[in-house]
């Protein structure tokens, strides 16, 4: 799979409609008469503060990202503590989704009323409700979380990893060599109806059998019946090791504290996640080498966090985090803002003295520009050459995940480097 280049030929009728409303809107942006002016467009010059916004939902009852917006306010204070960028200083306004749709609305508004340049390393499953006002205010949205496939369709976005969607490819693609049945858990949701179809691609390119699908409340406060469901199918054939596949976010560690105490009643058995459903903070809160999570197989899209490539984070973290207890350095919502906000200084920097405006970012982004991440993604790119071949995903750049397991309590990479998973998502839409 490593190194596999799908062919890139045709744009789908999606990425051309999006291609030429960013068109126009940039067209829009040069004339002095008969557009008006487009929110963002006007700040950023001279020594001005380059503003963004940062969003993600906070308590919520269901999935929340709080350490995302943390993280973006403590990034701001690390640069603007280096001079800024390009002399610049770094305003960041951040907002709560409340995970609602109403209020995701909201904050693409307010970053419009604002005049922010760019929304930046944020969360939210309403890509529905803030696409809209951004494609119509002309904001880029980099390194959203890539929780839905909007985000991977929207010509306001440039997505930095490959979203769930490579996620759960890449889990498929593990589990398909180490598992007899399997037993998928996942939200009751839209998002979660994705899950399914993109896990049994990946275990179809293994030769594997279909996982059975479980339906579960996003909010539930536990995960009894599910975890009996579960346990009972995946041990059915009594010469195989089968796996349960909790993908249910925040609440994964609620269904194994159900599937902790349910499962003495079973053969054993072996578990398989993604990354933002399982990290190691989890894996240290639930018991370490104790922890249900223990030989765990986890599909992430970046290295383990005890990689090198992750010092330079964690020492922003320690000095200008300043004790702030919602940002873990191994949440991997915190990992994408950071990656985002280093896609953003790239960006700036290349525009040098010229004005910081939504039209110059997406320019600089549109052309071509490479950024190193180093090492925490491959090269990233947003021309139409560098974007995906499959229809319903033609913004996805980065189609690379890591594949890890849990051993000892702590994550470790199951294989060395990244794992391209761009044929099996092809195969999946």
């Amino acid at each position: 799979m490593t190194g596999f280049q799908a062919p890139r030929t045709a744009l789908s009728h999606g990425l051309a409609r999006g291609f030429a409303r960013a068109t126009a809107l940039a067209a829009c942006a040069s004339l002095a008469a008969g557009c008006g002016v487009i929110p963002g467009t006007t700040g950023g010059s001279g020594d001005d503060p380059v503003t963004v916004m940062t969003w993600a939902p906070e308590k919520t009852a269901a999935t929340n990202k709080p350490g995302m917006p943390a993280m973006a306010k403590a990034y701001a204070r690390w640069i603007n503590s280096q001079g800024g960028i390009n002399g610049r200083k770094l305003k960041v306004i951040t907002c709560n989704d409340h995970n609602d749709t109403v209020a995701a609305t909201k904050c693409a508004r307010r970053a419009a009323e604002n005049d922010v340049v760019a929304v930046v390393g944020s969360y939210s499953q309403h890509s529905r409700s803030f696409l809209g006002p951004l494609e119509s205010s002309g904001i880029p949205y980099i390194g959203g979380y890539g929780v839905t496939s909007d985000e991977f369709s929207s010509a306001a976005s440039y997505p930095v990893n490959g979203g769930q969607a490579a996620l759960m490819a890449g889990l498929g693609e593990q589990l398909s060599k180490q598992c007899g049945p399997i037993s998928l858990v996942r939200p009751d949701s839209i998002a979660g109806d994705q899950l399914p179809l993109l896990l049994n691609s990946g275990l179809r390119s293994g030769g594997h059998a279909t996982a059975a699908d479980q339906l579960a409340a996003e909010d539930a406060t536990e995960y009894g019946g599910q975890t009996r469901q579960a346990l009972t199918r995946v041990t059915s054939d009594p010469a195989a090791t089968g796996c349960v596949v909790p993908a249910l976010g925040d609440r994964t560690s609620t269904f194994m504290d159900s599937f902790r105490r349910d499962r003495a009643g079973y053969r054993a058995v072996r578990t398989g996640s993604v990354l933002g459903s399982v990290d190691q903070s989890l894996i240290d809160e639930t018991g370490g080498r104790s922890s249900p999570y223990e030989g765990a197989y986890v599909t992430g899209w970046y290295p383990v966090t005890n990689d090198k490539s992750w010092d330079p984070m964690k020492k922003v973290i320690k000095d200008h985090a300043f004790g702030d207890n919602r940002i873990d350095p191994a949440d991997p919502g915190v990992q994408t803002t950071w990656i985002a906000y280093s896609v953003l200084t790239a960006v700036i920097e290349k525009i040098g003295d010229g004005e910081v405006t939504t039209t110059s970012i997406r320019r600089v982004l549109d052309d071509g520009f490479k950024i190193d991440t180093g090492g925490l993604t491959p090269t990233l790119s947003w021309r139409l050459d560098d974007q995906f071949a499959a229809a319903d995903l033609p913004r996805l750049v980065n189609p690379e995940v890591t594949f890890q397991v849990v051993r000892k309590g702590r994550l470790v990479a199951a294989r060395k480097g990244f794992v391209n998973v761009e044929k099996t998502l092809v195969e999946a839409y």
